[in-house]
């Protein structure tokens, strides 16, 4: 670890203001990005491939989904690169606006009774553009939070983006929960559409919001010391690549998990078991609104007891919880669905959410840190969380059996405990010192390392 030190310029928008709107950006990204993965597993599968039987249907509507995780590295990468740059806000700005033109366009788009196989092929295109645009909001609203925050509490400050996703899910869901109480008719036929066309709402609120903080102090000191790196991808990839791929298996089942219960369970629950759609939706709400108010609890947590610790309290939460989870979503109870989505998605993926954008972006030192955080958390969710409902959907195929299904997420959830326990940084305790410089062919401590005034721990 080398570590130098360097003056860096005091934020002129307070850590707080910064916190908030990062947090709000992301709510209205993540809704975006959402809403899709509910329509696809109640309505997509009849407007957009009707031609295929219940299950095919389902897994066509899935793979779709799925799609829009292939750009999701292109656009950690594109804005990655301009991020470190040309600066945070910036990129956070076109990445919103970017979703918004994607979301409102889907909640227009004619059905393939209006237009036939066009239709899905639009769908797909713009669910590409979708992932573009969220491929690069998660690293640069991380690091909007992080690099504002004052010493000591990065932990708690890196929390408020990360909340942003279970709210994105809470609102997406109760979206879908009011217009599912109209009538089946007009829910397919229009109801379906207006939590898309909400969207533009959102982000014009999220981008007033966006455009009256300030850019990250880390961003411009390094811009002072012109020491902005020519390709921050590539050279991020060079000097980081270990930390890259750890930071992947670290995120893997928090992505996965996080899909599986917003998309898959949602489908399951009401094809294969039986339960009510407002009752599985509401479930869906109520954790996800359970999971934003435990996340900064868990960041501040992180700040005295190390982010690497709680990070790994939350991965082994996942494996030994999502055994009990099915069991309860088994049972056909509407109470059981939501207590179940509550265990997981709630309580046992807060510790590891809470934490994942302090943990992940201190990885990296700060020319190279919006290309490398965003570049291992994309890689994780095209390798992980992109087709996890159709992997779901396929495995219970198999033999009728949620065995496979459990099996599977277990796997994932060993994989992430094994990632994170390799990750640098000590279990315990913060590291007192600042930014990790780690990595084959790093650079001198004088332009490759920052231990600012606002510096947090690095695990």
């Amino acid at each position: 670890m080398t570590i130098t030190t360097a003056k860096i310029a005091p934020a002129t928008t307070s850590p707080i203001k910064v916190a908030s709107a990062s947090f709000i950006g992301t709510t209205v990204e993540y809704y975006d990005f959402f809403i899709y993965g509910t329509a696809a597993a109640l309505v997509f599968p009849a407007l957009f491939f009707p031609d295929s039987s219940p299950l095919v249907g389902t897994l066509l509507s899935f793979a779709t989904f799925g799609v829009g995780f292939l750009a999701r590295p292109v656009g950690g990468v594109v804005f990655g690169h301009f991020g470190d740059k040309v600066g945070r806000k910036k990129m956070l700005v076109i990445s919103l606006v970017t979703m918004g033109l994607a979301t409102v366009l889907m909640g227009l788009m004619p059905t393939h009774a209006q237009i036939g196989l066009v239709a899905p092929i639009l769908l797909t295109l713009l669910r590409l553009v979708q992932g573009f645009a969220v491929g690069g909001e998660w690293g640069g609203a991380t690091l909007m939070a992080v690099e504002h925050a004052p010493q000591g509490k990065r932990g708690f400050y890196g929390a408020f983006p990360q909340m942003g996703a279970p709210a994105g899910v809470a609102l997406a869901t109760i979206a879908f929960f009011l217009v599912s109480k109209l009538s089946p008719a007009d829910f397919e036929s229009w109801g379906w559409r207006l939590p898309f066309l909400f969207s533009a709402l959102l982000v014009v609120v999220g981008l007033v919001i966006r455009l009256t903080i300030a850019e990250s102090p880390e961003f411009e000191a390094v811009r002072e010391r012109a020491d902005q790196i020519k390709v921050p991808v590539a050279e991020a990839w060079r000097r980081h690549r270990r930390e890259i791929l750890l930071v992947a298996g670290t995120y893997l089942s928090q992505g996965v998990f996080a899909y599986i219960c917003m998309s898959y369970l949602v489908s399951y629950a009401t094809k294969e078991v039986g339960i009510a759609r407002p009752s599985v939706l509401m479930g869906v709400f109520v954790a996800a609104v359970i999971a934003v108010v435990l996340y900064p609890v868990f960041g501040a947590l992180a700040d005295r007891w190390g982010r690497k610790t709680i990070y790994l309290l939350g991965a082994v939460a996942m494996l030994v919880t999502i055994a009990p989870a099915f069991a309860l979503i088994n049972t056909g109870s509407a109470v059981g669905f939501g207590a179940a989505l509550v265990l997981v998605f709630g309580i046992a993926m807060a510790p590891a959410g809470g934490v994942t954008g302090s943990l992940f972006s201190m990885v990296f030192t700060p020319e190279v840190r919006y290309s490398g955080a965003s570049v291992g958390y994309t890689i994780s969710q095209i390798c992980g969380s992109a087709f996890a409902p159709t992997i779901a959907t396929a495995l219970f195929a198999v033999n009728g059996s949620s065995n496979l299904v459990v099996g599977y997420l277990v796997v994932v959830a060993a994989v992430s405990v094994v990632s994170v326990l390799l990750l640098p940084g000590r279990l315990g305790r913060p590291d007192p010192h600042g930014t990790v410089t780690r990595g084959a062919g790093a650079k001198s401590a004088s332009t490759t390392a920052t231990k600012t005034s606002t510096a947090g721990t690095s695990a």
